[in-house]
């Protein structure tokens, strides 16, 4: 059996993607990872031996570029999402069973396409509940497309969303397929979500309600055991006192990462704290040379959540299921797309704070880790750890077995 895994995302979206890889070469499938060519996610890649085909500009050269990206430019850069990877998967999908797509709508509408044109089983995953419509919330604002302040009824928010969707990526989806012969579409959004996706997602952490109008079927996030050992230099700083509190905003640009990080120190000072400071795509460094703080790059965050008194970070999937799973408290900082909803969830769940809005300042911050910091929300991490889904990777890999036993679904002229 082969698979093609693809995802344009952060370092967050490629990260079940290494789980998922794993566990189908486990049952002795052939696998191929298409991604932005991010050097961290190739060498992450390399290191569980899978080959990474690289498609795309960078997402963190356009995320952290000089210009930041524009609603204005989405078009364009959809345009070149779609063709990207149609022509990277296709090359890449030759004697291929499944295509699984994840990640930016645009890039996932090229590998739909490449099902379409090649008669091969497609599998459309989400790492959050939120991205896929429900009665029962909201969906995210599409770029340059606020959701109206007066409605109320998700139904038609999410009827909204598709008109959005198609408004925003439709004329770049349908230029590209009308160029290789495939019918046009009228809810591109639809089309590649299925009527039947997968939600890579814990279902304590992040459940799928019903009723719903979709079928989806939830595996539990692809996570997988990091057995990375922490460099000395950190391992030697967690020895040498209580429990740090970490600080990190993953792939999130900041505007002022320096002040970000003096006010976030501050804070932490305050509760008798030490600091890890996670430098990420905003680059945070050091206030100072006291030696209460340390700074990491890439680094092995299962094991170094479980040596925290707490996580500050913005909410995104991958580091809110890590930090869970790790059983650490934590203070989310939300800054856009489906962070609130995981900061909601996590205050929900007792297992830490959510701060409202993305800046924070000394009081608000000490405000948020002073709830995180207290014995009661530690006990209630360490619970809602225990009852954390670790099989969601072998549960989505025996699925893509099976799918692939199916019939393969015709060719598209």
């Amino acid at each position: 059996m082969r698979v093609v895994l693809s995802g344009y995302d952060s370092r967050g979206g490629i990260e079940p993607l290494v789980g998922l890889s794993v566990r189908l070469r486990e049952l002795g499938a052939e696998v191929r990872v298409c991604a932005s060519p991010d050097e961290e996610f190739a060498k992450r890649l390399a290191g569980i031996g899978v080959e990474m085909v690289p498609t795309g500009q960078s997402v963190r050269r356009l995320v952290t570029g000089r210009t930041p990206p524009t609603a204005a430019g989405v078009p364009r850069r959809a345009a070149e999402l779609v063709a990207a990877f149609y022509d990277t998967v296709r090359a890449a999908a030759e004697g291929c069973d499944v295509l699984v797509a994840t990640g930016l709508l645009p890039a996932a509408a090229g590998v739909k396409a490449v099902a379409e044109k090649l008669g091969i089983r497609y599998v459309y995953g989400s790492y959050q509940p939120v991205s896929l419509p429900s009665p029962h919330h909201p969906p995210i604002p599409r770029p340059g497309r606020p959701l109206p302040s007066d409605v109320t009824d998700n139904r038609v928010l999410w009827d909204q969303d598709a008109q959005d969707a198609q408004a925003v990526f439709g004329e770049a989806v349908n230029t590209h397929r009308a160029s290789i012969g495939l019918r046009l579409l009228d809810n591109v959004r639809d089309h590649v979500f299925t009527d039947r996706p997968w939600l890579a997602a814990d279902p304590v952490l992040a459940p799928w309600r019903q009723p719903a109008d979709l079928d989806v079927v939830q595996t539990g996030a692809w996570v997988l055991p990091d057995e990375r050992p922490l460099s000395a230099e950190l391992s030697a700083f967690l020895d040498a006192g209580t429990p740090p509190v970490y600080v990190g905003f993953g792939s999130i640009p900041l505007r002022d990462p320096e002040d970000v990080t003096r006010v976030a120190v501050e804070a932490i000072r305050a509760q008798g704290r030490r600091a890890v400071i996670s430098r990420g795509w905003a680059d945070l460094a050091l206030i100072d040379d006291q030696d209460d703080c340390f700074a990491v790059g890439e680094v092995n965050h299962q094991a170094l959540f479980r040596r925290v008194a707490a996580a500050v970070h913005h909410g995104g999937a991958g580091t809110t299921t890590t930090a869970t799973w790790a059983g650490a408290p934590q203070v989310l900082v939300p800054q856009g797309g489906d962070q609130p909803y995981f900061a909601g969830r996590v205050a929900d769940l007792g297992i830490g704070a959510a701060h409202d809005g993305p800046a924070f300042t000394f009081e608000s911050l000490s405000a948020a880790l002073r709830t995180a910091l207290t014995p009661e929300t530690l006990v209630r991490a360490r619970a809602v750890a225990d009852t954390f889904r670790t099989d969601g990777a072998t549960v989505a890999a025996k699925l893509l077995l099976d799918t692939a036993d199916q019939e393969r679904p015709p060719l598209s002229a």
